[in-house]
């Protein structure tokens, strides 16, 4: 276990690996999805097995090799606040690291163009996916106490890609579902096409697993 500290004998600091309580100890898989040319992949609390409730304080979605059946389209997520539309307003930011395999091209940039204000539309959080066979993304979104009907609900993410110019491109995003309704549903597509490819797991994480 790198970076912990099983045994903290005779120090008065540093991490202590808690007991697992639950059954899940600190990540705990609930759901597995397996695109195959699929227009969406949706977890919804209470179907299909889906956990997205006060269960967990933090909720963690990991994608893995999703691969677009379009070119240049965008990976994308949006939130249900209790209806059955996917519409939750938000407000983001956005910026990326950018480099080509020429090495004749490289950033690091705030994307105007992908960060939203007070907007129901569905969120950026990779963009510009190739298409060939050996492109995709990969990523993760983490979730913040998705069942409070009083604060605003966070997440962030973060990906990477092989983006439709042979290039990498390191995706961040921060933002917050400005509603006072529970997030229980949580669905992701791609901007045009479908989800050719690839995996998207759904952990909980609880919050007492670990002690300083």
């Amino acid at each position: 276990m790198t970076g912990i500290v099983a045994q903290n004998v005779g120090r008065t600091s540093g991490l202590i690996k808690a007991a697992s309580g639950g059954g899940g100890g600190v990540w705990t898989l609930i759901k597995t999805l397996t695109a195959s040319a699929d227009s969406t992949l949706s977890f919804v609390d209470g179907t299909d097995d889906v956990v997205l409730d006060s269960t967990y304080p933090i909720y963690v979605f990991k994608w893995i090799q999703c691969h677009p059946s379009n070119d240049a389209t965008h990976f994308q997520v949006n939130f249900r606040d209790g209806g059955t539309a996917y519409d939750a307003t938000k407000t983001t930011t956005a910026f990326k690291g950018y480099h080509d395999e020429s090495d004749s091209t490289a950033e690091l940039a705030y994307r105007t163009g992908e960060d939203l204000a007070q907007s129901t539309s569905a969120l950026i959080i990779q963009n510009n996916i190739d298409n060939a066979n050996d492109a995709s993304s990969s990523g993760g979104l983490w979730l913040f106490s998705p069942s409070s009907t009083t604060f605003v609900k966070h997440f962030i993410s973060r990906a990477i890609n092989l983006g439709n110019s042979d290039a990498a491109s390191d995706w961040f995003v921060g933002g917050y579902c400005n509603v006072t309704a529970a997030i229980d549903g949580v669905q992701f597509s791609m901007s045009a096409g479908n989800i050719d490819a690839g995996k998207i797991k759904l952990y909980g994480l609880k919050d007492s697993a670990w002690v300083e």
